[in-house]
């Protein structure tokens, strides 16, 4: 972990942390572990948030960072060959949630697993979910947040999913900030993943994939 990278973008310095970035990407490090490193630094913008340490245009910002940080990693990660025939995945980060870095290491990871994944961005309406479920099938949805308001908008999500009566034929996985058993319930999904190799870990269970 490259804590100077942490503290540039937890302490939203942005030139500061693109120029690190591309120094660490240029010294061969692991863009994975960049990205890592990203997924860190918000916690702690999430934590100042909480604390009304930083506001919404903090939070504005330091999706811009992460977005420019994301092209300069996105180009580094080798992408495992498309036409997979394996399980599908609908992705995408929760109604009200911009955050992205998260469900970006989700999407590679589980692309280089085999896995086929449909991502839907950030900030997804409820309806979205549900209009992909029906047109996409996916063997399994993830839902995406960092945010505490994410809690609500995956329950919206999934109560949106059992309604319109497609519940049974997926696996629904949350991930992202402080995700853990107790939101899982209150969300009403099947599971959370602590990590990107989680979320493999849970998705190769439920589709029996190896």
């Amino acid at each position: 972990m490259s804590a100077e990278l942490v503290h540039a973008i937890a302490d939203m310095q942005e030139e500061e942390a693109l120029a690190l970035t591309r120094q660490l990407l240029d010294g061969g490090a692991d863009p994975i572990a960049i990205l890592e490193d990203c997924r860190a630094a918000m916690e702690i913008v999430g934590q100042r948030f909480e604390k009304n340490e930083y506001f919404i245009p903090e939070l504005i910002l330091a999706g811009e960072m992460l977005k420019a940080i994301s092209a300069e990693v996105k180009p580094r990660l080798k992408h495992s060959v498309d036409g997979k025939g394996g399980a599908r995945v609908l992705l995408g980060t929760v109604k009200g949630d911009i955050h992205d870095i998260g469900k970006d290491i989700v999407h590679f990871m589980l692309d280089v697993n085999g896995f086929q994944v449909k991502d839907l961005g950030v900030d997804v309406p409820v309806e979205k979910f549900v209009e992909e479920i029906k047109a996409y099938k996916p063997d399994v949805v993830a839902l995406s947040g960092f945010l505490t308001l994410a809690y609500t908008s995956m329950k919206e999500t999934v109560e949106a999913i059992t309604a319109a009566g497609l519940r049974p034929q997926v696996k629904i996985m949350i991930g992202g900030g402080t995700m853990d058993q107790q939101i899982c319930a209150y969300a009403g999904a099947d599971a959370f993943g602590k990590d990107a190799m989680a979320a493999v870990t849970l998705a190769k269970a439920w589709t029996g994939a190896n």
